[in-house]
């Protein structure tokens, strides 16, 4: 095959692989047990955390699996496509978008991070409630511990989906 024929074949999307896995990411999320018994406030922010938080339980679960990081790559990037268009549907400006989604970004980064922290072996059990505390709009007046034994039960349930099966989507919830 000529240089020229490989530049200009089409290329496979990853992504696509994984895009049942992120659909089904975004499912979770609005299923109502994490606002009406988790206390997470149903508003736009609310849900956003939502999203963030079960996508980096996902990525979380993939890293202690020792899966390669290619699908997490894919994930990550899925989740920016769709915040991307959500951001120029709600009427975002072009000029604006890039500055937003550096910033969605940078969120995921922190929950991964404090996530990650928070369910490493050894962890305090209040460094999940706190995790959520920090990082999770509630609803008024609703404690971050409820939320933390729900994500705690999701995250076990996790643990028991083979990687090749969420992978495929196969999600609890």
């Amino acid at each position: 095959m000529s240089v020229l024929a490989r530049l200009l074949r089409p290329r496979s999307d990853g992504r696509a692989a994984l895009r049942p896995l992120w659909h089904r990411i975004v499912a979770v999320s609005r299923n109502e047990c994490w606002y009406r018994d988790g206390g997470v406030a149903d508003s736009v922010a609310g849900r956003f955390d939502m999203i963030v938080t079960l996508l980096a339980l996902v990525l979380l679960r993939l890293e202690k699996a020792g899966a390669p990081a290619r699908p997490g790559v894919y994930l990550t990037e899925l989740f920016v496509a769709d915040m991307d268009r959500q951001l120029r549907e709600s009427g975002v400006g072009d000029l604006m978008v890039g500055k937003h989604i550096g910033r969605l970004v940078a969120v995921l980064g922190g929950r991964l991070g404090a996530y990650r922290s928070a369910l490493a072996d050894g962890a305090a059990p209040d460094a999940l409630t706190a995790a959520v505390a920090r990082n999770v709009s509630l609803a008024e007046g609703r404690e971050p511990g409820v939320l933390a034994g729900l994500l705690m039960k999701h995250m076990r349930a996790l643990d028991d989906v083979a990687v090749e099966d969420l992978l495929d989507g196969t999600l609890p919830g």
